[in-house]
């Protein structure tokens, strides 16, 4: 995984949270373990676990050159608020105004909206479509326009994710 995993840790404990009453709330995340290309995480936050699986891209294209801070793609499990397969992605950049993302997991195309630097699904319906596809996939792409109008397009790897879900699925039920 990412050789700044400290940070990425942090990182991404903290944009797990995110709805969350308060990030001092929440524990250190633990390590479940990695699986291939995927790793998943819990911790607790105000009492309850929180579980979340991450990657990075393997390939990262744009048509000019994109300062960027680093770049995830998440699924994550809230069981306290009753959220099950949150989907999102941090691009590393902040996207452009009302824009929105396109994922795509083999041929199955999916659309996220933007806020800042990270993309949601809409309903938990897309989200759940989502991993469905992932699960029986092999490559997820995620295709964004920064706020400086450069469109850009990350290549994940699918090798491990269903173990990595499945280990979030059994630590946060």
């Amino acid at each position: 995984m990412d050789g700044n995993r400290s940070w990425a840790l942090g990182f991404l404990a903290a944009a797990a949270l995110a709805g969350a009453s308060s990030a001092a709330l929440a524990d250190d995340p633990v390590s479940l373990g990695t699986f291939e290309d995927w790793e998943s995480f819990t911790y607790q936050s105000a009492g309850a676990p929180v579980c979340y699986i991450y990657s990075v891209p393997k390939k990262s294209d744009a048509a000019k050159k994109v300062k960027r801070d680093p770049i995830y793609f998440l699924v994550t499990h809230f069981p306290g608020r009753k959220i099950h397969g949150q989907i999102s992605t941090i691009i590393g950049y902040p996207f452009k105004e009302s824009s929105t993302v396109t994922v795509k997991v083999d041929e199955a195309s999916f659309e996220l909206y933007t806020n800042g630097d990270v993309a949601w699904a809409a309903a938990p319906e897309t989200e759940a479509e989502i991993v469905k596809a992932m699960k029986t996939g092999g490559s997820l792409s995620v295709t964004g326009t920064s706020w400086k109008g450069t469109e850009t397009t990350d290549t994940y790897s699918l090798a491990g994710v269903s173990k990595a879900l499945d280990k979030i699925d059994s630590a946060c039920k």
